[in-house]
């Protein structure tokens, strides 16, 4: 009876078998890179709250526009579309390239990353597994940030409707529908930076490189976007739709920016993930 297969694999051998999400979610869990995460996300919207709570409601009466800031403390709902509003350039960039560039390199840097290989799981499979296990953990961050906001904002402020900067009223039911369109936008949008620091993770061995590239990269355009000399081009930065998820405040909503972000956001998600592939397939991860 052979033991071994046509493939050369020893019999009984299945790639889909190794390495499972499962597995990897459990090891990811276990790093305090992603407790110490875990906890910032809940810490947040109770630092937001206190600060809202010490700053005198006076200050904010002087300023005529009406702003996120005006209407923060007016429910639960408020304090989490605040929140949003206020770690969306940066907070959750942070994030989501610290999950996705940490998740190669830092094996790499280790040396793990080749007894992974050896088990064998194939390449792809193990890029795949970190790149769903990275999306897993940044989705849920964004989860429990949104969760807290909720539930705190509540209880400090009321389980009320959602006042718009404008004025009006969303009823509960509604917000809630619109407030998962908002995190099922932002998942998209900023998988453009998770996957860009997923493609520099498996260029270099150092987490800090890949983290640190996407998330100066991302600030770079942020920074260009604000050149109005660029004219249409600016359209085009990854950065270009950061906010259009604001447009689901609107009654009817725009979906215009909505959808051109989510487009540009799943074509350069794309392509840096292709580039991931094509890096990691010819990594020397032996040396």
């Amino acid at each position: 009876m052979s033991t071994v297969q046509p493939t050369g694999a020893v019999a009984g051998y299945r790639p889909e078998r190794t390495l499972r999400l499962a597995v990897e979610l459990r090891r990811q869990f276990k790093r305090r890179r992603t407790l110490g995460v875990l906890a910032l996300m809940v810490a947040l919207p109770l630092i937001l709250i206190a600060a809202l709570q010490l700053g005198g409601a006076e200050e904010a009466a002087e300023e005529s526009r009406v702003n996120l800031v005006d209407v923060a403390t007016a429910s639960g709902l408020n304090l989490t579309l605040f929140t949003l509003f206020a770690t969306t350039g940066f907070f959750l960039v942070v994030v989501f390239a610290l999950f996705f560039g940490d998740t190669v390199a830092s094996e790499a840097q280790w040396g793990s990353l080749r007894y992974a290989l050896a088990t064998p799981v194939p390449r792809a499979r193990l890029l795949r597994q970190k790149w769903l296990a990275a999306l897993v953990l940044s989705v849920l961050s964004m989860v429990v940030l949104v969760a807290t906001a909720m539930v705190a904002g509540g209880i400090a402020f009321g389980f009320g409707d959602l006042r718009t900067p404008v004025g009006v009223a969303l009823d509960q039911q509604t917000a809630i529908v619109r407030l998962l369109g908002m995190l099922a936008y932002l998942s998209v949008h900023l998988l453009v930076v998770g996957t860009l620091a997923f493609w520099l993770s498996t260029v270099t061995d150092a987490p800090l490189a890949a983290v640190g590239g996407a998330v100066f990269t991302t600030v770079v355009f942020a920074v260009l976007e604000q050149v109005e000399q660029l004219g249409g081009v600016r359209d085009w930065f990854p950065t270009a739709f950061n906010y259009a998820w604001t447009d689901l405040l609107q009654t009817p909503v725009d979906s215009g920016d909505l959808f051109r972000g989510v487009i540009q956001g799943l074509a350069y998600s794309a392509v840096f993930t292709a580039l991931a592939v094509r890096s990691f397939a010819r990594k020397d991860v032996t040396s």
